[in-house]
């Protein structure tokens, strides 16, 4: 049962003034701290809030109250919600422009091969071996490194020199890697040994389309928040609870292992075996990694979700340690959604032109 703290104490009115026919009103009782503060006052700021004891204990009390998966019983966030009339114009403005900033200082600075290092970053890795086998999985491992690296310490660095700040230091070393081990992923995915040849059998390519289809669903919606991706809004270590997470508590491992499958299968290759066997290990250390981080913000809170969802997709709704709620379904009717799906749609359509993009680089 939750409890609820309250503190009045109120200070004592000040002596009557008596001036001929003047006389002041009785001041009203004021909520506030006379000497000495309590230990714990709620006037005074908490920066650690979400951590409180108190809090914690009631929410985790509550849960356990209304542990049938229906919203009152929630211990972590309502995941995908967008409210446009919480939204500000000038917050999305700024994010328009750091999206451009950032793409234009990308290819300077990284993709174009006169003034990038990127050219530089893949000779030097491309070096080590002649077989694109290994390059792609060493660039994997590279990017896993600097990637699980960063979000690991996430904590201790934000503390020393903010939230925002180190958002930019983990995107500004992420995303040229990533786009590195991409490129090369696409300009050698035919490079490699092939192993089996299933593109002509009828009814592959359907399947390899909508498994990668699905697999974007479940890959982003841990993005749901694009403000605090670009550090508009200050980014917060978030432990979602609904709408896809209610499936699997991890929807990028998931989503990663769906992708790999498919285009493992629709290659056929070496090249194929080998991003997929980088890819899935790294995103298997994130479900580790990222329950230990969840575990030590959240603790108490995080091990009650825990036990209600599952790593492998709908285990925990079979054997009924998640029970959906009769509106399941309104949980993914939701902004983020409808545009991870028009993204992903697009994205198919834009093979072509990021397939010709990739091509014009020497990587």
């Amino acid at each position: 049962m939750a409890s609820h703290l309250r503190l009045h104490v109120a200070a004592p009115p000040p002596p009557l003034l008596h001036h001929h026919r003047l006389r002041l009103p009785r001041p009203p009782k004021l909520t506030l701290l006379s000497s000495p503060a309590p230990a714990y006052s709620p006037l005074r700021p908490l920066r650690h809030r979400a951590l409180s004891p108190a809090p914690l204990r009631a929410s985790v009390d509550r849960a356990e109250e209304g542990s049938d998966g229906e919203g009152e019983g929630l211990v972590g966030e309502d995941s995908a919600v967008f409210r446009l009339g919480d939204q500000r114009v000038l917050s999305w403005a700024y994010f328009s422009g750091i999206l451009a900033v950032v793409l234009y200082a990308l290819n300077v600075l990284w993709i174009d091969p006169n003034t990038g290092f990127g050219t530089s970053f893949l000779d030097a890795v491309g070096s080590i071996s002649d077989s694109h086998e290994v390059v792609l999985l060493l660039l994997t491992i590279i990017f896993a490194v600097a990637h699980s690296g960063l979000a690991s310490f996430r904590e201790t660095g934000e503390k020393i020199i903010g939230e925002r700040a180190y958002r930019v230091l983990f995107a500004g070393l992420s995303l040229p890697l990533a786009v590195s081990t991409i490129v090369y992923f696409i300009n050698h995915r035919y490079d490699g040994i092939q192993l089996w040849q299933v593109q002509g059998v009828p009814g592959v390519h359907e399947l390899v389309w909508l498994s990668s289809f699905i697999s974007f669903l479940f890959l982003y919606p841990s993005t749901f928040n694009l403000l605090e991706v670009a550090a508009v809004d200050k980014p917060k270590l978030h432990m979602w609870e609904t709408g896809i997470m209610r499936i699997t508590r991890h929807p990028q491992f998931v989503g990663q292992v769906i992708w790999c499958l498919a285009h493992t299968l629709w290659m056929g290759n070496s090249v194929a075996v080998a991003a997929s066997v980088g890819l899935i290990g790294h995103h298997a250390f994130g479900v580790w990694n990222g329950d230990r981080r969840l575990a030590s913000r959240y603790g108490e809170a995080f091990e009650v979700l825990k036990k209600r969802t599952s790593v492998m997709p709908f285990a925990a709704i079979v054997d009924g340690r998640q029970k959906l709620p009769a509106d399941y379904y309104k949980e993914f009717i939701r902004l983020p959604y409808i545009t991870i799906t028009a993204l992903t749609v697009g994205a198919y359509f834009a093979h072509p032109l990021m397939q010709a993009s990739s091509y014009k680089l020497p990587w």
